[in-house]
């Protein structure tokens, strides 16, 4: 056999023979002395170390973050939760002390009056096409008539249209249909009041003569004619005045004091003959005299029941004269 032919045998046999001079110096360094043999070994275990640890490292504090991530999202998410709870019921709570408050006004009001008062909530808004009405929880068993007068710690708001066993129909002032009989609580001068059509909200004082004066800001009352609203009770305001040449009365538009459509709770009058409100509701303007000379001649009349005539005030003499 040719002895340079490949072995595996004696490719090992000439491996262990130079290595063992290798070996044997090896041996001979001392302790202390780095193993050269073992240096490249142990460079790259450090670096396989090394990266293995900044691999591990960065893996941990990624997970670390994500969960804190998680964390941070759970408990905005419980804080979110938590701040539309208590706005809910902070919500919750201004509306029960706003309705407590107008239940008090609704109740100091009807132990004040000397009227027969019937409460009632609205509880729906223009279900009949032909007219401007509001609907009531009060009906028929509850002693409830057509015609009898509806109104707010306010003012006027209209009077019972249909009433049924357990809902009536209230016709606003505003409707086309509605006639209140009114005063300019400043000067005492009669008149109408009407609504101008189904889809307005505003109201004309009708029949007001002429020479009446009658002045952008007057208030207008019940003047308690009709047995049905009492008397001095405010209707509305006065927006405009005009004189028409060929018109014997003034065209006066008013804005009623209730907005029907912010109603909540109301009154139905079963008798409302016995109170007379005077200049209860009179503007503090008109109570209050520019001068002490002009005291005694303000426009507001002390006595209700006095005689209609313009005389009780300087402006109309004037005119006339």
């Amino acid at each position: 056999m040719n002895f340079f032919n490949f072995d595996l045998k004696k490719l090992v046999m000439i491996g262990i023979v130079l290595a063992l001079p290798l070996i044997s110096i090896n041996m001979q360094q001392r302790p202390q002395e780095s193993n050269w043999l073992a240096k490249p070994f142990s460079l790259l275990g450090s670096v396989v170390s090394e990266t293995f640890y900044g691999f591990s490292s960065g893996v941990k504090g990624t997970t670390a973050m994500y969960l804190d991530l998680i964390n941070i999202k759970k408990h905005s998410e419980h804080l979110t939760s938590t701040n539309n709870e208590l706005q809910a019921r902070l919500e919750k709570m201004n509306e029960l002390l706003i309705e407590n408050d107008r239940l008090r006004g609704l109740l100091a009001f009807k132990e004040q009056t000397k009227m027969s008062l019937t409460a009632a909530q609205v509880i729906g808004r223009d279900l009949v096409i032909d007219h401007n009405t509001i609907t009531i929880n009060k009906g028929t068993q509850d002693g409830l008539k057509a015609g009898q007068a509806v109104i707010t710690t306010g003012g006027v708001l209209g009077y019972i249209f249909k009433p049924d066993t357990f809902t009536a129909h209230v016709m606003l002032i505003t409707d086309r249909y509605a006639v209140v009989d009114g005063i300019v609580q400043r000067t005492r001068a009669h008149g109408i009041v009407e609504g101008k059509s189904q889809y307005s909200s505003t109201l004309q004082l009708k029949y007001v003569e002429r020479t009446e004066d009658v002045q952008e800001g007057d208030l207008v009352v019940t003047g308690g004619l009709d047995n049905i609203f009492p008397k001095g009770f405010p209707v509305a305001v006065v927006e405009s005045v005009e004189k028409k040449t060929f018109s014997v009365s003034l065209k006066v538009d008013l804005r009623p004091v209730v907005d029907p459509y912010k109603v909540e709770e109301v009154f139905i009058v079963l008798q409302g003959n016995n109170e007379d409100f005077g200049d209860k509701f009179a503007p503090k303007a008109a109570e209050s005299a520019e001068t002490g000379a002009t005291a005694s001649a303000t426009p507001t009349v002390p006595a209700p029941a006095a005689s209609p005539t313009p005389a009780a005030t300087p402006k109309p003499q004037e005119k006339r004269q």
